[in-house]
């Protein structure tokens, strides 16, 4: 029996439809991951590695090293979507991820997030070392369960002590080439985690409505964006003085002091403009939100070109 043009016509429009949905399928995982944060993540290790090294460490290590980590940072994201999927349907900044949209059902989300990790504590323990293979257990379930099941959506200082969960990845980085920690991978982890409040804040502050809709005690909802404020430049002043107590480690030398001055500076400078403008403006705060992210890769940078 001859196939007509119009079946023909029919298979192929399945097998792009088809294709076309396996595709988005693959994104929304990798959406899961909280891909542009994993980069961030995996960055800071390296460089901290590189920094423990004084040069480039061993490759096969390094590989190992980063790829344990993307899995443990993208499996805890997975699980914070899943915990999350109620609030992020409430809010404009997250309606849109995978779970909301229907994308991806949650208990695939969940049972993803979780082989990621058991998959990355087997690669950390077999081709790196235990004691990285026990940071990056602790930095998801940190992340995953101290964050996102118990501090999230309970406390206005969840940000503060979650910090903790993206300053892992630089002990993690550390460890791998050392096998061991020090002062030095400490004052660096102290840096992302002073960093995150008034980065995090900034945003919150013209993010707000969505935070109060969606009933999670952020530091704006709860104690006002007048105090949130005011908590972001005592934090930048911190940051500050712990981005300078690295250069006396002797790790890092006179380029790295100088950028870390200007840009602690800067920084500072964006979240004093904030707690100048009106609680109704949000100028600064959106141009402070995208400086810190700028900030922090920028000052890592420096941590590594003094090195060599």
């Amino acid at each position: 029996m001859a196939i007509s043009q119009q079946q023909i016509v029919h298979s192929s429009d399945k097998k792009a439809l088809l294709s076309g949905s396996v595709l988005q399928t693959i994104q929304a995982f990798v959406a899961l991951t909280k891909p542009k944060i994993l980069v961030m993540l995996v960055f800071t290790s390296l460089c901290a590695a590189i920094v423990a090294q004084r040069g480039f460490p061993d490759l096969k290590v390094t590989f190992f090293m980063l790829i344990g980590l993307a899995l443990s940072s993208g499996g805890s994201a997975a699980i914070n979507m899943w915990y999350d999927r109620d609030i992020d349907s409430l809010m404009t900044r997250t309606y849109k991820r995978p779970i909301p949209t229907g994308i991806v059902q949650p208990k695939a989300a969940l049972w993803f997030g979780i082989i990621l990790g058991v998959l990355s504590g087997l690669v950390l323990i077999l081709y790196v070392n235990p004691l990285t293979a026990l940071l990056s257990s602790l930095g998801f379930i940190y992340y995953a369960v101290i964050y996102t099941m118990w501090l999230k959506r309970r406390t206005p200082q969840n940000i503060v002590i979650g910090g903790g969960a993206g300053a892992m990845p630089v002990l993690i980085g550390w460890a791998s080439v050392t096998g061991s920690l020090s002062i030095t991978p400490i004052i660096m982890f102290l840096i992302i985690f002073f960093w995150t409040p008034p980065h995090f804040w900034s945003l919150a502050v013209y993010k707000n409505e969505d935070y109060t809709k969606a009933g999670i005690p952020m530091m704006p909802v709860v104690r006002g964006a007048r105090y949130t404020k005011i908590q972001s430049v005592l934090y930048s002043v911190i940051l500050l003085t712990t981005s300078i107590l690295l250069y006396f480690t002797k790790y890092v030398g006179i380029s790295y002091l100088i950028a870390a001055v200007i840009l602690g500076t800067i920084f500072l400078i964006h979240n004093i403009f904030v707690l100048w403008e009106t609680d109704t403006d949000f100028v600064w705060a959106k141009r402070t939100f995208f400086f810190s992210l700028l900030y922090l890769p920028v000052l890592f940078i420096f941590m590594v070109m003094d090195v060599f």
